[in-house]
């Protein structure tokens, strides 16, 4: 396994700080808010994106969260609506990540990690004091919703997703690892949400069983499921391509960030145990707390992605790589 870190696709203090870590691999997102670039989809578009960050001496191993607009794909047919419009805004979004697919293989890009949650993608309510002052990320659930796309829905669009890219995916030899809903509630601001529990992840390897249909093993996130970490890790077992680092307290409805060595998962073990199932997979920190002076050296940072808690985070986990390696 190694340690890799998700870095902004635009310089950033994480740039040089990165290679002083011993941290060389990176994946990024690519959607054109963040690049500055159209069309993340086009070879030329992408390989400009890695050669930005091949002259900080960083190399992209993977891509990490939506790269375009994916509302034409997983909201297609809200409210019951199927027009000839829609249908060709999804045809043509499909199309675009097929073309993604294709340049990643192009240029060596092997990991994908997507998610499926349509309306909101992965949300927090605020921040909260934390350990020593540190601010920490937190999600609370107050509302009452009525839903505009059903869990049917949802489903029926994923199904025509993973099928319909499936294939290009492992042409590439690209290997697409889904990220739970975050948070993994049953639906969220109108939108029902389907990937809350290893069952769902069952039925999505069932409708396309393939190498490349693969899991982003967020740990938080199925903490907060309420399954059982290395049980469930022993589950997907080679079916892991990617390892987010986390813990949390509390419970899917209202929940807490923390540091990676404060709360009761017993990270050793977990990554002792994925050593000995036998994975060879990125595996980085995320959702950090917000120390004190981040804002002095990314004062833009966003809520779980500052600069200082990141670095204590890759020390931690460099320490458990360490420690487990023999």
């Amino acid at each position: 396994m190694r340690l890799v870190e998700f870095v902004p696709p635009v310089p950033h203090p994480l740039w040089r700080l990165c290679p002083q870590m011993g941290i060389t691999d990176v994946v990024v997102k690519v959607n054109p808010e963040l690049t500055g670039l159209a069309d993340p989809w086009r070879f030329e578009t992408l390989s400009a994106i890695v050669s930005r960050l091949a002259e900080a001496g960083l190399r992209v191993v993977g891509l990490e969260g939506d790269p375009f607009d994916m509302s034409p794909i997983k909201e297609h047919g809200a409210n019951g609506v199927f027009s000839a419009e829609t249908q060709r805004g999804r045809e043509e979004a499909l199309a675009h990540y097929r073309e993604l697919l294709e340049s990643m293989g192009r240029l060596g890009i092997k990991l994908l990690c997507y998610n499926f949650m349509a309306g909101k993608g992965w949300s927090r309510t605020g921040v909260r004091e934390g350990r020593g002052g540190a601010k920490a990320t937190y999600f609370s659930l107050k509302e009452t919703e009525v839903l505009l796309l059903t869990h049917d829905q949802v489903w029926a669009n994923y199904e025509c997703f993973i099928k319909a890219v499936m294939p290009t995916a492992e042409k590439c030899g690209v290997r697409m690892a889904l990220h739970p809903d975050d948070p993994c509630l049953d639906s969220l601001g109108g939108y029902a949400r389907i990937f809350g529990s290893v069952e769902a992840y069952d039925r999505a390897y069932a409708l396309y069983p393939s190498s490349s249909n693969a899991v982003t093993f967020c740990q938080a996130n199925f903490k907060l499921m309420g399954a059982d970490l290395e049980e469930t890790a022993r589950h997907f077992g080679k079916r892991i391509a990617f390892i987010h680092v986390r813990d949390v307290e509390g419970t899917k409805e209202d929940f807490t960030e923390l540091f990676h060595d404060q709360g009761d998962t017993d990270q050793f073990a977990l990554m002792r145990l994925y050593r000995e199932i036998g994975l060879d997979v990125p595996v980085r920190g995320d959702h950090v707390p917000e120390m004190a002076y981040d804002r002095l050296l990314t004062p833009e940072g966003t809520p779980g992605y500052f600069t200082l808690g990141r670095l204590f985070a890759n020390g931690y986990l460099k320490a458990l790589l360490k420690g487990t390696d023999n």
